[in-house]
């Protein structure tokens, strides 16, 4: 006999992920089910902080969005996802909430795969952020490549002697692939 699994809610989940306990964990509800981020390797650690410095970097001179670490949660269709590195325009979240999670999708994802990341989970939120409309960089270290999913083209990879750019979400951003890897 097979056990029926009830969803959460995302209400129940913004109740459960503010409880004391789970004050230093990283919880992301995928397909009503609570996933604990668990902390990756220090390799994709140190990719994803590159990516962000970045996009940072960039937003201080052109000051049109917010950029954001694992930490930070964005709804996306009743889903909660903490992308390793997010980025939201200000035209869409003029201000930063300090008590609540992100209400809506990011503009860019970036997920760097390691090996505590679920297969099925990385696919969930693909589908559910392209839905969104939400760019994704696919990012594998080991392969030193990066997927890039934009919402109704096909899937770019790109390698080392790539280079990603903002498109119409960070317009006049570009980074080499070889950038972000650590030498």
């Amino acid at each position: 006999m097979e056990l029926l699994k009830t969803a959460i809610t995302p209400e129940e989940f913004e109740q459960i992920a503010a409880l004391p306990e789970n004050a230093n964990r990283i919880l992301e509800l995928i397909d009503g089910e609570i996933v604990e981020k668990m902390g990756s390797n220090l390799l994709s650690s140190r990719i994803a902080t590159r990516i962000a410095r970045f996009i940072d970097q960039f937003l201080d001179v052109n000051p049109i969005g917010h950029v954001t670490g694992e930490a930070g949660i964005y709804r996306v269709f009743g889903n909660n996802f903490a992308p390793d590195v997010g980025y939201i325009s200000k035209a869409r979240l003029p201000e930063l909430d300090y008590e609540h999670l992100c209400p809506i999708s990011p503009d860019l994802a970036v997920e760097v795969v390691s090996s505590s990341d679920r297969e099925k989970d990385l696919a969930f939120k693909i589908g559910n952020y392209l839905a969104a409309k939400t760019v994704i960089w696919v990012v594998y270290p080991l392969d030193k490549e990066v997927h890039v999913y934009v919402p109704g083209e096909p899937v770019q990879t790109l390698d080392i002697n790539g280079t990603l750019v903002g498109g119409k979400i960070l317009p006049g951003f570009t980074l080499a692939v070889k950038e972000i890897f650590p030498q």
